[in-house]
């Protein structure tokens, strides 16, 4: 019996390889021609048809009248690229001065397979003409010998980043949160991170101030994305980001410490961009065609509820909400929305945003719909729903049946853009102001008097084999939403270790009881004591401002040697210090210091750190030299330039210091307005007759660019080729301008001796990376 099986078994699978190709050939047919954009590479075409999707919209009216060929023919065209000018103000400026003036201009009149090429545009609602988008697709930026340098300014602008990826109308949501330097911001499902680092940028609009009163808490549910997240936000190197990983719908509520009270934590600004079934994305994401289906709304409608109610409760009187989502149903926007208002009983309204981003293009808000199931069934009204639907579909999916009501609620102030419009993907936003405390929150959680001292780490479990994944939307939508029960930990006691005692400082992970989520495991956060002896020779050597805030240094290390020192904001410290048992806290603050083996011969054990050189550098009194825009380019195109080959005023400076770390500070020229106008901090060693830089390799390159030098990697083994436009000298390999690809090359050189070097810091988990690569040291 078992053969038989077994052969019938083996029969069948030859008559379907036997029957793939004619079924290939057959999807080919019906489709027709395959469209520019499709997918390539032997796979079969996805047929951009859905026939339920289209009776959906339809039945709803979300498309103007007249509108909908439009509309499906946007949805069936591949998305154009849209990249976004990251990074401080005045660096911004300068990048896109290059962009404008050199790279796009080249590829005026440029003509590649025969067709010409689109010179991208500024997209016309975004602030200062920082948003682009062009129709160049990624494989003709990549193949085209005519486009090489510009793939390339791309590619290393997005890695130091200066420059973002990202889908245009995913950059509405931060506009509309219309955030300040001193706001305190909580981004609910961040990963991965495009969102975030505008909100990140907002904070430091004023490049003067190293440390803004405002921070923002990035959260996702997923371990893995997480790091993601941390990724995308290091690029921005900001002492005032905190990445976070909790269920969004039960995130807890933090408190502070304000004049030796503690206080609940309320957010000025909450971004909610929510998961959804994604049909807004059908452009770039091809799957969504054979795979929509009225059920995925369904299952999330819940889910987003939950999210919606939780970022409203910890929103502070007077602050505002963004919530999002790519998907164009109203099951998943308005029905979400109005439940809130609902239940919100005066607490929320929506914001009437329409002015706010002039030139973007948007449909208001629907204020009647149906509910549709996956077989077709229309219900109007949750009177009409059988009860064995009950557990599908649920009343807050219907719109409020009382008039009156519905239309206090103003619904229309939503905004919903559509793909053909200005050529986009499919959205969904909705602002909402807090005018006073939920209906359940009236009065404030009772917290428990607890010391001011911080806590003692507490150890969390092993780590789990697998990264944590995004729960089930079908079992998140079963659990029911109420705000009544707050899932806050605010008066739970503090851990504290056997002996009963506290150590100052140390924030540990949360308890592995508590953990329902699993990852990696994550060191703990130690504040550097106020009296501890590592600290004094760094002041002194560096003259530190008295104003520098040094009980905001921390390390990841409860023992041995202290490798990197951190630093967060104050405000920051303030949560880290008082949550350590609330949040799963996967990383925070910048890397301002590292350890140089045998480095006390050099007066001070710790040398600059590039990442953190702009928020350190206010406080820094000695140890700076001031240099000119050709000793920049020296500084930047050679390893370590002798003092002879620099001006003579930074000779001067130079030749009375003490070796060990330094920094270089170039001052822009305002009667010089074709020179570079933005402010260069450098990390250097001042050797025994030579100055190195230790600057990461693509924010070398983004200098040099910006002075007017233009790198070119040529597709060799022996390295890269430096040609300099504005200079008549030719410049060293491109692997002597930067030790290592990517890395700061410090990190893995011993600056004081050629016998040992550093193992690299792992910026993802805190853990010692690959061997690190011997590179000269200065002279």
């Amino acid at each position: 019996m078992g053969r038989r099986a077994r052969g019938r078994r083996l029969q069948q699978q030859q008559q379907q390889q036997q029957q793939r190709p004619q079924r290939a050939e057959d999807g080919a047919e019906g489709g027709g021609k395959r469209p520019e954009g499709a997918w390539e590479g032997g796979y079969p075409e996805i047929v951009k048809e859905n026939k339920l999707f289209e009776h959906y919209y339809q039945e709803l009216k979300i498309v103007p009248e007249g509108e909908w060929e439009q509309f499906m023919g946007a949805l069936r065209e591949p998305l154009p690229a849209t990249l976004r000018i990251t990074g401080y103000k005045s660096h911004a400026k300068e990048i896109l001065h290059c962009l404008k003036n050199k790279y796009f201009k080249e590829l005026e009149d440029l003509e590649v397979d025969g067709q010409k090429v689109e010179v991208p545009q500024p997209l016309s609602w975004y602030p200062e003409e920082l948003a682009w988008h062009t129709n160049l697709s990624r494989k003709i930026l990549r193949k085209s010998p005519q486009l090489e340098k510009f793939h390339q300014f791309l590619v290393s602008e997005t890695e130091s980043g200066n420059i973002s990826r990202q889908e245009a109308v995913s950059m509405i949501p931060p506009l509309l949160l219309n955030a300040h330097p001193h706001h305190k911001i909580l981004d609910m499902c961040a990963a991965p991170g495009s969102k975030t680092t505008q909100l990140i940028e907002m904070l430091h609009a004023d490049m003067n101030v190293p440390f803004p009163e405002g921070f923002v808490i990035a959260n996702d549910v997923d371990n893995k994305r997480c790091y993601l997240l941390v990724h995308q936000a290091k690029r921005l190197s900001s002492p005032c980001i905190m990445v976070v990983n909790h269920d969004a719908s039960s995130i807890p509520r933090l408190q502070i410490d304000v004049n030796g009270r503690k206080e609940i934590l309320f957010y000025d600004r909450i971004l909610c961009d929510v998961p959804c079934s994604g049909d807004g994305t059908m452009r770039k994401n091809i799957d969504v065609w054979k795979k929509w289906t009225t059920l995925n709304s369904l299952q999330l409608h819940g889910l987003q509820l939950r999210i919606a109610t939780r970022g409203a409760e910890q929103l502070v009187e007077g602050g505002r909400m963004v919530y999002s989502t790519c998907s164009l149903n109203p099951i998943e926007d308005e029905a979400v929305i109005a439940s809130l208002l609902e239940k919100s009983e005066g607490a929320l309204e929506l914001a009437d945003v329409s002015s706010e981003l002039p030139g973007l293009k948007w449909m208001p808000g629907i204020t009647h719909w149906k509910v549709m199931t996956k077989d077709g069934q229309w219900f109007a009204e949750w009177e009409d729903v059988p009860h064995s639907r009950h557990t599908q579909i649920r009343p807050t999916m219907f719109p409020p049946k009382d008039p009156e009501k519905l239309q206090a609620m103003h619904l229309e102030r939503c905004l919903r853009i559509l793909p053909h419009h200005q050529n986009t993907g499919g959205f969904f936003v909705a602002v909402l102001v807090k005018k006073s405390s939920m209906p359940w929150n009236k009065r404030p959680p009772k917290l428990q008097v607890e010391s001011a001292e911080p806590r003692e780490p507490v150890r969390a479990s092993p780590a789990h084999p697998t990264g944590g994944t995004a729960a089930d939307p079908t079992e998140l939508g079963s659990k029911a939403v109420s705000g009544m029960e707050d899932t806050d930990t605010a008066g739970r006691p503090e851990n504290v270790d056997d002996s009963g005692s506290k150590r100052d400082g140390v924030c540990g992970p949360p308890p592995s009881k508590k953990m329902k989520l699993f990852g990696f495991k994550e060191d703990p956060f130690v504040f550097i004591p106020e009296d501890d002896p590592l600290f004094p020779p760094i002041q002194k050597f560096y003259a530190l401002d008295p104003s520098f805030p040094k009980m905001n240094l921390l390390t990841r290390t409860t023992e041995g040697k202290k490798r990197q020192l951190y630093m967060v904001s104050k405000e920051l410290r303030n949560v880290l210090v008082n949550n350590s048992e609330r949040m799963k806290v996967i990383n925070t603050g910048i890397k301002v210091w590292c350890r140089n083996n045998s480095g006390e011969e050099f007066d001070c054990a710790f040398r600059l750190a590039q990442e953190g050189i702009y928020t350190l550098y206010p406080f820094i009194n000695s140890r700076i030299i001031t240099v000119s825009m050709e000793d920049v380019k020296i500084l930047l195109t050679q390893e370590n330039p002798f003092f002879r080959k620099l001006s003579s005023e930074t000779y001067s400076q130079a030749k009375d210091l003490a070796k060990g770390s330094i920094v270089l500070k170039y001052e822009p020229d305002p009667t010089k307005p074709d020179t570079l106008q933005c402010p260069i901090v450098l990390c250097g060693w001042r050797g025994k007759a030579s100055i190195r830089t230790f600057v990461p390799k693509n924010e070398r390159l983004h200098y040099l660019r910006m002075m007017g030098l233009e790198v070119l990697a040529e597709k060799k083994k022996e390295g890269t080729s430096l040609a300099q436009e504005s200079t008549g000298s030719s410049g060293p390999p491109e692997d002597e301008v930067s030790a290592e690809s990517g890395a700061d090359p410090a990190a893995n050189v011993d600056v004081s001796t050629d016998a040992t070097v550093d193992a690299p810091l792992d910026a993802s988990t805190g853990s010692s990376g690959s061997a690190p690569t011997e590179t000269s040291l200065p002279r």
